[in-house]
């Protein structure tokens, strides 16, 4: 495959089969929204509703997430390999897709787990959750692999990466919790699906920039 989704598909395999080597970050991942999600378990007092559940879910689905975009360049940091990266004859922005991509993928496998556990210790998964997962994943992977890139030449990417994160993925939280909890979750999926379409546009054509600072 050529061109540049060739180029995107390539840097994305590249992050997948070094993560399939080092297991440095799905196991990471996986144990700490297991532990999470055990936590509140023990945690929730017998009889809450539904909804509370689902508030804790997202809790951990959005820290799960962070822990793992602050691994998003760590293999390229830690080889002192991020400017090679950069100068690598491929459409910077290449770079950000195939970044997300590949976060989309960890945290999707991580997710997996975390919904099992929803659904062995609090209720039944429905199909608006699912959605409102699919979409909060692509905005949050979409944004986190900017904000990582922008994060990874400071040394204190460990505190920059959640305080710029944060506060850009509260709309995503607010709409993943309304299609979740609503009756009737059309509207807080189109926000999502907005929310997802207007970031990812933003991030695609300013990652350029963003890294050449």
């Amino acid at each position: 495959m050529n061109g540049y989704f060739g180029d995107v598909v390539t840097l994305a395999v590249k992050d997948l089969r070094l993560e399939l080597r080092a297991r440095d970050t799905l196991p990471a991942m996986a144990l700490f929204v297991l532990s999470t999600m055990t936590i509140f378990h023990f945690a929730l007092p017998s009889g809450s509703s539904d909804n509370a559940a689902l508030g804790l879910l997202w809790i951990a689905i959005l820290f799960t997430a962070l822990l793992g975009l602050t691994r998003t360049y760590a293999p390229e940091r830690e080889q002192s390999m991020f400017d090679g990266l950069l100068l690598s004859p491929v459409d910077r922005s290449a770079i950000w897709l195939a970044k997300t991509v590949a976060a989309l993928a960890f945290l999707a496998a991580v997710e997996v787990v975390a919904l099992l556990a929803f659904w062995l210790f609090f209720a039944h998964i429905g199909w608006s959750l699912l959605a409102a997962v699919a979409l909060a994943d692509i905005g949050l992977c979409a944004v986190g692999a900017l904000v990582a890139a922008m994060a990874t030449a400071s040394r204190s990417r460990e505190l920059i990466l959640p305080l710029l994160l944060l506060p850009l993925t509260i709309p995503v939280i607010v709409g993943a919790v309304g299609a979740s909890v609503a009756d009737d979750p059309g509207k807080y999926l189109a926000f999502l699906a907005m929310y997802d379409a207007i970031f990812g546009v933003i991030a695609w054509a300013t990652f350029e920039y963003v890294v050449a600072e």
